[in-house]
């Protein structure tokens, strides 16, 4: 069993059952290659911990920022709770020390991998809820995670028009929007991109850009606009 001390000391929680503990750092590479253990991965835990997290940062946008619209909110959260934010945490406490890991992914870096890192600050997040409930978890949030928000309003980290128009469309319209090329113009080194953004086949706007991705944002901006969703 990995000793997990020196990882209870710096965040300042106690677990009783180590064997949760360690579940929450069990990527699921490892499992292949220990199938007659009878252990799980860590993935439930990560699923458990997604659903606390975002519950724990709208509770504190809603008391942080009074006055800041839904759209704004929205925007904050998505930043906050982003794989990017994780992963940094997750580095500030190296959380890829503890990781069980199979022998290929330790091998292709596996401990320093942003998207295993985020994952794995997420499992431990639903480790803590199962052990000490949510007071404890959302104290853990609060200290490591949500601390961030100051710098991503700072930096204008939360503009990104692309990811908030498809969390408030899936909340709202329960669906993903999708985009469309509707033309292209100009030399290679020059070139213009005219993109569509849809809702259930319904155009909700254009955008323009040098590039699909610049359009698509472009597009995602104009539909916040068009919808009244900012």
């Amino acid at each position: 069993m990995q000793n997990f001390k020196d990882l209870e000391k710096k965040i300042g929680i106690n677990f009783k059952d180590q064997k949760l503990l360690e579940n929450a750092f069990i990527h699921r590479s490892y499992i292949n290659e220990h199938k007659k253990e009878g252990i799980s991965d860590n993935e439930r835990l990560e699923f458990l911990g997604d659903a606390v997290l975002e519950l724990a940062a709208t509770k504190y946008l809603f008391d942080t920022c009074p006055g800041d619209k839904e759209g704004e909110l929205t925007a904050l959260r998505a930043a906050l709770v982003r794989g990017k934010n994780l992963a940094t945490v997750a580095e500030e406490l190296n959380l890829g020390k503890y990781l069980f890991l199979s022998h290929g992914e330790e091998k292709s870096g596996g401990r320093k991998k942003k998207y295993i890192l985020a994952n794995t600050a997420e499992s431990l997040i639903g480790a803590i809820y199962l052990e000490h409930g949510y007071s404890m978890a959302e104290k853990f949030i609060k200290k490591f995670i949500l601390t961030g928000l100051d710098e991503i309003v700072e930096k204008g980290l939360h503009i990104d028009e692309k990811s908030l128009f498809q969390e408030i469309c899936q909340d709202k319209e329960d669906f993903t929007p999708y985009y469309e090329l509707i033309e292209d113009s100009g030399p290679d080194h020059d070139k213009k991109f005219i993109m569509g953004v849809y809702i259930r086949e319904k155009q909700i706007a254009k955008g323009t850009g040098s590039s699909k991705q610049k359009a698509e944002n472009d597009a995602a901006k104009n539909a916040l606009k068009v919808l009244n969703w900012q």
